[in-house]
């Protein structure tokens, strides 16, 4: 079965192969996203019995949280997504031993990772404070400490879930990628409502949390367990005999030079995720400095963890589709079948643009909706600033599909320079920016200026992309074109005498 999976990649049609791979993919990280909707969701439903009308400051407490466990989970990124690429690459190259090796660094890395916890946990006041939380309201700082005290620790759980999930993809298992993230969230939506309910109504753990937090509580333990058996479906998967790549316990080690290359190949989605992280920290500092006195500064920094939920959600089918397109073209670049690359490129692209012209339309047309899923009834003022915000900071997001692709291409072919160039493009060279400067150019409506700043970087980054895809593409139909006697590694190397970075990959 494994053979007939690597066959696959080697010689499937590509439309129905890249069907095949992307649906799992695309169901497992919308599944992944939807870990954190779950709790907001149920948070602001019903996040305190007590006090229905602080919901809001739970959900900014939790919007002042989010950038840092994404920033945390970049390095997971980083670490999963350079090893998948370069296992699939080694796979290609019928290089069996290598891929295993780069499976047990990969778990290796992902140990060492848990290193960050201590400091999310005993300083977490202080980074809130100083990542966008100065003039939010106490109770929403204590919601976002109460938050990543209860779920730092259960992040070893989760990146070695993402991780392996990640490999499973890359080695031809797409489906057993999705069971994994499909179990997690399972458990995570049957326990979350449990445990928000009994974390409300048991006096110790309302006493050990606080009455306004124990909800808050509930939603975080329901995720810690569902990480836990993510994790665990995982390791079975590794351990049972049935996927193409051992896992091996004297493989369970860190290896500089191989690692280096993993990370290097991985760092480009990991500085799209890390910047990513600096633009919501941008954006909820902005609002701070811009949106007026504690109260107003509290929702909207609400509004800001809306709008990122709804978006990362809603974008995640897309980064799904390029999950399921990147095993095939990096398995294709292995195998120096450059016209296979091609015509995944183009697929992918049309594919791409597709779903985010869809994204789009939903957002506009659904804003209010989405908006009400994440707020009590009686919060018409939130709901309602909510929609404006998403039909405000989406309205170009259909440009983005350049971008991603092109990344993604880059990324599975080994060449992190150019990955990492414009991963960093889009939120690092134009959104930041724009967040900060548009306020003084507008400062009559200077939040509506920040949440101008989204289409204007999407534009940008679509206009600075474009150049370097159409010379990639031009490059591949030069070396599609030949023979197919010089379609294999002389064709490569011959390119590299003008471009060292296309080197054949060690």
């Amino acid at each position: 079965m494994a053979d007939a999976r690597l066959e696959q990649l080697s010689s499937g049609r590509l439309g129905p192969l890249l069907l095949r791979f992307s649906w799992p993919a695309l169901l497992s990280m919308t599944l992944n996203a939807l870990y954190t909707v779950v709790d907001r969701v149920f948070i602001g439903k019903f996040g305190s019995i007590d006090s229905p009308w602080i919901c809001q400051d739970l959900l900014a407490g939790m919007a002042l949280v989010f950038p840092l466990l994404m920033t945390v989970a970049a390095f997971g990124v980083m670490i999963g997504v350079g090893s998948s690429s370069l296992l699939s690459i080694k796979l290609g190259e019928k290089k069996t031993g290598d891929a295993e090796r780069i499976l047990g660094q990969c778990v290796a890395l992902k140990l060492a990772l848990f290193c960050f916890a201590p400091p999310l946990f005993f300083w977490i006041r202080d980074i809130l404070a100083a990542t966008g939380g100065a003039r939010v309201s106490p109770l929403a700082i204590d919601a976002g400490a109460c938050y990543m005290r209860t779920v730092v620790f259960s992040l070893l759980f989760s990146h070695l879930a993402f991780g392996l999930s990640a490999c499973m993809r890359a080695e031809g298992a797409p489906r057993e990628s999705m069971t994994c993230m499909a179990v997690g969230f399972g458990v995570n939506f049957a326990l979350d409502p449990l445990f928000i309910w009994a974390f409300q109504r048991i006096e110790a753990l309302r006493g050990f949390f606080g009455p306004e937090n124990a909800g808050l509580a509930g939603a975080a333990w329901a995720t810690n367990v569902a990480m836990a058996a993510s994790c665990a479906v995982a390791l079975r998967y590794y351990v049972s005999g049935r996927s193409s790549v051992k896992l091996r316990a004297a493989n369970i080690r860190i290896r500089p030079a191989l690692a280096a290359r993993a990370l290097s190949i991985g760092f480009s989605p990991f500085l799209q995720q890390a910047v990513g992280s600096l633009a919501m920290i941008s954006v909820n500092a902005s609002l701070g400095a811009w949106a007026g006195g504690e109260a107003e500064t509290t929702r909207q920094t609400a509004v800001a963890g809306i709008f990122t939920t709804v978006t990362m959600v809603t974008l995640m089918p897309v980064l799904g589709l390029q999950q399921g397109l990147s095993p095939i073209i990096g398995y294709g670049w292995g195998a120096r079948r450059f016209d296979r690359v091609l015509g995944a490129l183009k697929l992918g692209l049309w594919t791409t643009a597709a779903m985010c012209v869809l994204v789009c339309l939903f957002t506009m047309a659904a804003a209010r909706p989405l908006a009400w899923c994440f707020a009590e009834s009686g919060s018409a003022g939130l709901i309602g600033e909510a929609a404006r915000v998403l039909r405000i900071a989406n309205c170009f997001i259909w440009c983005i599909f350049l971008n991603v692709c092109a990344t993604t291409y880059f990324q599975s072919v080994g060449r992190p320079l150019y990955a990492t160039g414009l991963s960093f493009l889009r939120q690092g060279v134009c959104l930041i920016p724009c967040t900060w400067l548009l306020p003084y150019a507008f400062p009559a409506h200077p939040v509506a200026a920040i949440w101008a700043a989204h289409p204007c970087g999407d534009v940008l980054a679509f206009a600075a992309t474009l150049p370097f895809l159409l010379r990639e593409i031009s490059f591949l139909k030069r070396v599609s074109s030949r023979r197919p006697g010089r379609t294999g590694p002389a064709c490569a190397t011959s390119q590299n005498l003008r471009n060292p970075e296309r080197n054949e990959i060690k």
